[in-house]
């Protein structure tokens, strides 16, 4: 017997939004880290301004942000490919001003300052949310070494619950980073005598 009341029941689709972000290294020692977001309705759309065929994107939206190891933004560039008005599109020169913020914490509360509200543009700054986790994930993959790990530990410290400065994973990393220091200084240590007797023996 098939119970109405456990029945699964139909879904139709109407709309979907799709955001890929991805990261690349440059050849100058920067990173770009883009994202595109475009929203897709399953069927055509009568809006405002005009109407949108089915299956073609409402918004098509775009951001790079380019940035150094730290993760301090050089750079930042949005685009409106396609939008649902005529003015969306002039909004982008403000994403401009991110340029000179760092990717850590606090991050979402300094764009909120920039370009939050009505000095920027609702799903644009949405992307900034995930292009700042794709910026951590790409710089994560660079090992970064001496100073520039110093940086990455100030940069991860108080971003999320896991990396809270009190936490396990940094209490790990630090004690990692000086066991490292520690390590390197014995080496160097132990390489004196021998870089002396050779002194001696080319004198």
């Amino acid at each position: 017997m098939n119970d109405p009341a456990t029945r699964k029941p139909t879904r139709r689709l109407l709309h979907t939004r799709h955001i890929v972000c991805n990261g690349y290294e440059r050849s100058d020692g920067l990173f770009d880290i883009e994202a595109r977001l475009t929203d897709i309705k399953a069927d055509t759309a009568d809006l405002l301004y005009k109407q949108v065929p089915a299956g073609e994107p409402l918004h098509d939206l775009r951001i790079t942000l380019t940035i150094d190891a730290t993760g301090l933004i050089r750079r930042a560039n949005a685009s409106t490919d396609t939008g649902p008005s005529p003015y969306c599109a002039q909004i982008n020169a403000a994403y401009e001003s991110l340029a000179g913020v760092r990717i850590a914490a606090g991050f979402r509360q300094q764009v909120k300052e920039r370009v939050g509200g009505k000095h920027g543009c609702t799903h644009l700054t949405e992307l900034l949310g995930p292009l700042a986790t794709t910026a951590l994930q790409t710089l994560m993959g660079t090992r970064p070494g001496g100073g520039d790990a110093d940086a990455h530990l100030a940069q991860m410290t108080d971003t999320c619950h896991a990396w809270r400065a009190d936490g396990e994973v940094v209490r790990f990393v630090r004690k990692r980073r000086s066991e490292t220091s520690r390590d390197r200084d014995a080496a160097i240590d132990a390489e004196k005598p021998t870089i002396v007797a050779r002194s001696l023996s080319d004198a």
